[in-house]
């Protein structure tokens, strides 16, 4: 196993431990297995699932933006179940498995706004009608927890008395904008969830991710962290699609995926930030980072450039800020994330190197 993943899956570990018998003698669902976040939601499982008393594993994907390499790779040993399945309209009945005390993780949707873009309907599929067939499927059964992937993007571009952004701010979204299938759906999406937990008493949980990064992410997501990484580990220049003024906080894969764990064993209908609070960073500044970060471990030559994007939406309905308030998540899960971004790029850098990744 690649030294990176192994050590961040022994921090997720470490961090969730205390809670970790909530997952004894469980069932595991898992939709959207084979992105960037159940990259480390396999590993992690795979890795653990003796330790944590789980009894099934089963996940499923369409496999819409293919199917990566190391998926087969983490189902050989029998662990985990791989199913292909398209969750908008495939028959859950068909799909074996052991619904009773389960945990279900739902992340079926694209991601990437290059991607939801030019996939706007099934983006909304996903996260309308895949979420309440699923719901459906789960409503009547010993279910221990559900987590929801919304996202950050329910809150559109915050004004400035809103950022640092709170789970109570309520959002500035243009609904008909070329990323409003994405962001419109996910809201549509926890109106779903909070009705579902209200009417049949579920445990349902919601988590918005704030920018996460790092290993598993692939070098043509389209995103800026991968789009850096690609960069410098082909030692070309990095490219910025903007002015580069655009600021966000990055939140390293570890702590993220510690953060969604413990949104999962919360038990009870509620909606959390996860994310990293400092530092709020340009994206010109991240693209230093990657500079000089490559410089240091690959001798990197390459400078960092502006380009105007070819797609003529790349910069539509782009936030200015994104900046979670994760005091909650930290007084009601003792979610800290740790990991700076300095720290994050150097070792996702690390991991590319390592996988020989190109």
């Amino acid at each position: 196993m690649n030294s990176i993943l192994k050590q961040d899956l022994e921090k997720i570990y470490a961090d969730i431990k205390s809670e970790s018998v909530k997952f004894k003698n469980s069932n595991i669902f898992i939709t959207g297995c084979c992105g960037f976040l159940g990259y480390y939601f396999l590993h992690f499982f795979n890795r653990y699932k003796e330790d944590l008393g789980i009894k099934s594993i089963v996940v499923v994907d369409n496999f819409q933006v293919g199917k990566p390499h190391w998926l087969n790779e983490i189902v050989k040993d029998g662990k985990i179940e791989l199913k292909e399945f398209d969750i908008i309209d495939g028959d859950l009945s068909k799909i074996q498995r052991d619904k009773s005390d389960s945990f279900v993780i739902h992340m079926a949707s694209i991601a990437s706004p290059v991607f939801y873009r030019k996939y706007p309907i099934k983006t909304l599929e996903a996260n309308i009608w895949g979420l309440k067939r699923l719901l459906d499927d789960y409503k009547d059964t010993s279910l221990r927890g559900f987590l929801f992937f919304s996202s950050s993007e329910v809150y559109g571009d915050p004004t400035p008395e809103n950022i640092p952004t709170p789970e109570t701010y309520r959002g500035n979204v243009n609904t008909i904008g070329p990323r409003a299938c994405y962001d419109e759906s996910k809201r549509f999406g926890e109106t779903i969830c909070y009705e579902y937990a209200k009417e049949y008493n579920l445990p349902i949980m919601m988590a918005r991710p704030f920018n996460n990064y790092g290993p598993g992410m692939k070098l043509g997501d389209k995103r800026v962290p991968a789009d850096f990484a690609k960069a410098v580990i082909n030692n070309q220049d990095i490219i910025i699609l903007s002015d580069g003024k655009p600021t966000r906080t990055f939140c390293y894969i570890s702590d993220a995926i510690t953060g969604y764990l413990k949104v999962l064993l919360y038990g009870k209908f509620d909606v959390f930030n996860i994310g990293i609070a400092e530092p709020e960073i340009s994206i010109l500044e991240l693209a230093k980072i990657y500079e000089k970060t490559a410089k240091k471990l690959f001798n990197y030559s390459g400078t960092v450039q502006y380009q105007k994007s070819d797609e003529k939406n790349y910069l539509a309905d782009n936030p200015n800020r994104r900046c979670p308030v994760i005091d909650k998540a930290k007084s009601k899960l003792n979610y800290n994330p740790k990991v700076f971004v300095e720290e994050g790029v150097e070792r996702f850098l690390q991991y590319i190197n390592e996988e020989g990744l190109k």
